[in-house]
């Protein structure tokens, strides 16, 4: 290994990966994943992410995730009505069980860690 193999990562940067929500996710739901590293067996993967106002159904979150919020305001909500906001500057860590929605409040911006398989 050498400093050829140091990734830099944020949005715009890396492979574009969009992912499909289904009836999960509001019509106005948007969102571009920018992966920059990862293992080849996807035991994690990270990079930027941008998104659009709108909502996601996380029923429960798809893996332990650590955010870290570049720019705009999204919420959490779990599914008793509890609600927390981030915006930029804001660090924080959604743990696999999180049951409940992603609201993208204003044009956001993160860098993200995807764990998909770590323990919950």
């Amino acid at each position: 290994m050498s400093v050829d193999d140091i990734r830099t990562f944020g949005p715009g940067q890396g492979t574009q990966f969009v992912p499909e929500w289904g009836d999960d996710a509001s019509a106005n739901w948007s969102e571009s994943e920018w992966r920059s590293f990862g293992d080849p067996e996807g035991e994690y993967f990270g990079g930027g992410w941008e998104g659009e106002p709108g909502t996601l159904l996380c029923d429960p979150y798809p893996y332990d995730e650590v955010c870290i919020m570049i720019s705009g305001r999204v919420a959490l909500i779990d599914l008793d009505g509890n609600r927390r906001e981030f915006a930029s500057g804001d660090a924080f860590f959604v743990p696999k069980s999180f049951r409940g929605t992603w609201e993208t409040v204003e044009p956001s911006k993160k860098y993200f860690i995807a764990l998909p398989g770590s323990c919950s």
